[in-house]
């Protein structure tokens, strides 16, 4: 039997058209899903830019849908999630893209990193760390250490603190020695609650090398000083304080005070305080040197001075409750009212969140802002 090369010459025509036919219908289904993805897409950027997340997230998730490679929906898809507090749908987003075998690796990270601060956000501390160690290495480094530094701080471990600590600023991450001074120190108050000063004394006097300037070292370290009843190495820790930051003596007055009870140091005490108040009006320097002052006349000449520098209501209130005013049976009354009014004024507030306490914090548990409390009352301010 012959072939006849005539079909196969009409047949060549007709399977070309029919190809022809079959890459236009698969082209224009491309072109379809193509313009359908980038649609989705920006319909959810303009619902974010209008604080519409619940439309924003559907428009993404069907963005998602019409194109499951592209890692930037992904990422889009799970930030929102976390914004909305929607952690284990931001976990599942952010797993997916990391089981994916054709991530290259600055993407691989970049969904690590994101993992980190979903687990972060959700309160999952343990696996955070874990994420955020993984990150070591990559361009995420400097990121995922300062996340650690606040998961070492928030669980107060303070041994991995001072190591994380220690690494940002041997990169040059900025400088971190006052940071690590505080970490000793609440190593420092551990130890002393455990009964071993010896380990005490050495974290603290690692502090102050580590940093001078560092009030809070030198305060701990002249109160552990002076439980020792070693007065004169208590007193010049107090000196040099002066001198380093002259500005937190004010948080010492009271350790000034008890110190001052032994009559050896009374008079270098009382000198101290008065040079301070004259340089800077304080009324908790004040309030020690009216407590050392031996006669009485004189003390509460120390009111009157403090006013004539600065208007006090505190002071007042406490210079009229030694007075003796005519409508005597009245003045409980008035020194009531004056001590409610006083009470707000001596508190200490956050200069970074406004947290107001009745006590100085080294870290607001407020914003949790290390050295943000100013060492003088809300008054004072």
């Amino acid at each position: 039997m012959e072939f006849d090369f005539t079909w196969a010459l009409l047949g060549l025509p007709i399977a070309f058209t029919l190809g022809w036919f079959a890459s236009r219908i698969d082209l224009r289904q491309l072109r379809i899903e193509n313009r359908q993805a980038p649609k989705a897409y920006f319909r959810g950027l303009n619902f974010l830019l209008n604080e519409q997340q619940d439309r924003a997230i559907d428009a993404f998730i069907e963005a998602v849908q019409n194109d499951p490679d592209t890692s930037e929906l992904h990422f889009a898809l799970g930030n929102l999630f976390r914004r909305r507090g929607e952690y284990e749908r931001a976990v599942r987003v952010h797993e997916h893209l990391m089981s994916r075998g054709d991530l290259a690796q600055p993407e691989r990270d970049r969904a690590q990193h994101a993992l980190a601060l979903d687990f972060l956000k959700a309160g999952l501390l343990d696996r955070a760390e874990a994420a955020l160690r993984k990150l070591e290495g990559t361009a995420y480094e400097e990121e995922a250490r300062l996340a650690l530094l606040a998961i070492y701080e928030r669980s107060r471990d303070w041994t991995h603190a001072g190591d994380i600590a220690s690494k940002l600023d041997s990169l040059g991450h900025g400088s971190f020695s006052g940071r690590q001074a505080h970490y000793l120190c609440e190593r420092a108050s551990a130890f002393v609650a455990a009964g071993d000063t010896d380990k005490a004394f050495a974290a603290l006097q690692t502090a102050c090398k580590l940093a001078p300037t560092s009030a809070r070292a030198l305060i701990e370290l002249a109160k552990l000083y002076s439980q020792r009843d070693q007065y004169q190495a208590a007193y010049d820790t107090l000196l040099q304080l002066e001198k380093a930051a002259p500005q937190a003596l004010s948080l010492t007055a009271g350790l000034l005070v008890n110190i001052a009870q032994n009559p050896h140091f009374l008079q270098p005490v009382m000198d101290l305080l008065k040079t301070h108040h004259a340089r800077s009006p304080s009324l908790d320097v004040m309030e020690a040197i009216v407590q050392l002052e031996k006669d009485p006349l004189a003390a509460r000449q120390w009111y009157l001075q403090h006013l004539e520098r600065e208007a006090s209501l505190v002071t007042a209130a406490r210079w009229i409750a030694g007075e003796n005013l005519s409508g005597q049976e009245n003045h409980k009354l008035v020194q009531h009212a004056l001590e409610q009014a006083t009470k707000p004024l001596m508190r200490y507030r956050c200069a970074a969140c406004g947290f107001e306490a009745t006590q100085h914090f080294w870290q607001c548990p407020g914003c949790q802002t290390w050295d943000s409390y100013p060492a003088r009352r809300v008054e004072e301010l």
